[in-house]
Order: structure tokens, then C-alpha cells, then sequence
């Protein structure tokens, strides 16, 4: 599994940070970062939130 952002959607809002702070972090540039782009199935559930919860649908997961 892949976790992708379109960093032109992307508002850097953070609710991913907060339900994934091992995958995703907003740094002091306002910007989004992923940590870890290709984490194991353990983290598939947390993940699933997180591009559910995102706001402007920029999280996807690609397998």
C-alpha cells in the first residue's frame, strides 16, 4: 500500500497529522509531509480515516 496526497489540494489542515502522526506532518512551513509513504497493513485502518476525514480529498491510497 502507497499513500499519495495531491499536494494541490492539499490545505495542510492537519486532521490527517492528528489521526496518523507516524504517516503525515504539518511542519512550521504550513506544509504537509509524509513520513512514510508506504507503511504495512497494520496501519490501513488509521489510513482509511485519514482520506476519509480529509477535507478536500487529497489522501488516497493506492494498493
Amino acid at each position: 500500500m502507497r499513500v499519495l496526497v495531491d499536494f494541490d489540494l492539499c490545505e495542510s489542515n492537519a486532521i490527517c497529522m492528528q489521526i496518523a502522526p507516524d504517516i503525515f506532518e504539518v511542519r512550521d512551513d504550513d506544509f504537509l509531509y509524509i513520513l512514510n509513504d508506504t507503511p504495512g497493513d497494520e496501519r490501513r485502518v488509521v489510513l482509511e480515516e485519514s482520506v476519509q476525514r480529509c477535507p478536500k480529498q487529497a489522501i488516497s491510497l493506492q494498493e
